[in-house]
């Protein structure tokens, strides 16, 4: 099965969490398939737009599978991947754990009227910590009830506290996200993307969670290199090494 399903309508990327009998949650094959597509789309110029959806109405998704806990950072927009073009969430259900974390991270949000919010990691005694970013993005009070408190918010709170943009009939959060979409395809490319640059690398403050998953990346990037694989090399043989910046 495939654990993401994409559909790309014109310009417009559709990205689905699949795996409803477990209530959508992120496995590890899952955020990397996820983080895949996503970069796919970073690199697509065709492609404008990108929704990040679930099968089913159940359940966006509960958050991290504990049975294969993810690298999670890989699907959460800014972190595993970083499109100068809009992200939209279209949620439906429950949004548990790292779901918050993923949706909260999107451009913009619409949700069903039951769709339902909800962080228990101080219940369960671990976190992720990117949670933390919620307060750059709602009230601070209301981040820290939600984090500290592990209370469930429905989503008419959600949108009188700015979590979501809009509420929407329960099962009609993707097309709404899909007219959003259709709009942004209106806009002017590289004013929307230098606005979106803007906010998330000027404005918005990181989390030292999203820091250290971003500074393991490029670790990671130096780690797999070619020049690095030419400076052992280059060691052994005892020559100069021949770099070539990839």
């Amino acid at each position: 099965m495939e654990l993401v399903t994409v559909t790309d309508e014109g310009p417009i990327r559709i990205v689905a969490l699949n795996n409803p009998a477990k209530g959508n949650a992120i496995s590890k094959p899952m955020a990397e398939q996820l983080q895949v597509v996503m970069k796919e789309f970073e690199r697509r110029d065709d492609l404008r737009c990108a929704i990040i959806t679930a099968t089913g109405t159940r359940a966006f998704t509960f958050g991290a599978d504990v049975a294969d806990p993810p690298e999670l950072w890989r699907a959460i927009p800014t972190v595993g991947f970083k499109p100068l073009k809009p992200v939209i969430c279209a949620v439906e259900g429950w949004c548990v754990g790292g779901g918050i974390v993923l949706a909260m991270m999107c451009d913009l949000m619409v949700c069903g009227s039951t769709a339902k919010f909800y962080y228990p990691e101080a219940k369960l005694g671990l976190t992720g910590g990117m949670i933390a970013g919620l307060v750059s993005r709602i009230p601070h009070k209301i981040a820290m009830e939600i984090a500290l408190l592990c209370r469930i918010i429905d989503a008419q709170r959600a949108e009188r506290v700015g979590l979501v943009n809009e509420v929407v009939p329960e099962g009609e959060a993707l097309a709404k996200a899909k007219e959003w979409a259709t709009e942004l395809l209106g806009m002017a490319p590289m004013v929307v993307g230098e606005i979106k640059r803007m906010v998330t690398e000027d404005i918005i403050p990181r989390g030292p969670s999203e820091q250290m998953a971003i500074h393991g990346q490029r670790m990671a990037a130096i780690r797999n290199s070619a020049d690095f694989v030419e400076g052992v090399a280059a060691f052994r043989e005892k020559r100069p090494p021949k770099f070539e910046g990839r």
